[in-house]
């Protein structure tokens, strides 16, 4: 779970941003890829060899690659991700929080990559997911935002105005 502390810094660091929910247009929205979130010149690990690691582990998270920083190139501006859902917090039946990671079972089954490459994803409207293997697009406000779980160190910060499934 995001601690109290760290849920408050998130929120805190967003609500300069968040001064009233805006209507997405498509001219607006910056399509992101996950190597876009890599700082110049850096490539980002091949999902085959994080499985290098015994998926037993007890503490995933220790086993977390270094961040080699993130880029701002993009804070304060809509943008569109697609990703995988690992679920934090819910309301009701919806997840309300989750880390949006780049490829399945990334925090779950595999240790996660780089905090460069995880994104925390907020949502006023609970999103109904069907697990965590479901990829999906999220359109909303990004940032910057330094995040810790108890599954990984997260580098930057999505406030969702739209989740859909990826197709």
């Amino acid at each position: 779970m995001v601690t109290g502390v760290c849920r408050r810094y998130v929120l805190a660091g967003f609500a300069a941003l968040l001064a009233g929910p805006g209507t997405l247009r498509a001219e607006e929205v910056i399509d992101l890829e996950w190597a876009d979130l890599l700082p110049e010149g850096q490539t980002t690990i091949p999902p085959s060899l994080n499985g290098l690691l015994p998926h037993d582990q007890s503490d995933l998270a220790a086993s977390q690659p270094q961040s080699t920083g993130v880029r701002t190139d993009w804070n304060g501006q809509i943008v569109r991700l697609p990703g995988f859902i690992v679920p934090i917090d819910y309301k009701d039946t919806g997840v309300t929080a989750f880390i949006l990671v780049p490829y399945v079972g990334a925090c779950v089954h595999v240790p996660p990559p780089p905090a460069n490459q995880l994104v925390f994803v907020t949502t006023g409207e609970p999103y109904e997911s069907n697990g965590l293997f479901e990829p999906v697009n999220v359109t909303g406000m990004f940032g910057t935002a330094s995040t810790s779980t108890q599954l990984a160190e997260i580098g930057y910060a999505l406030s969702a105005e739209k989740i859909e499934p990826y197709l």
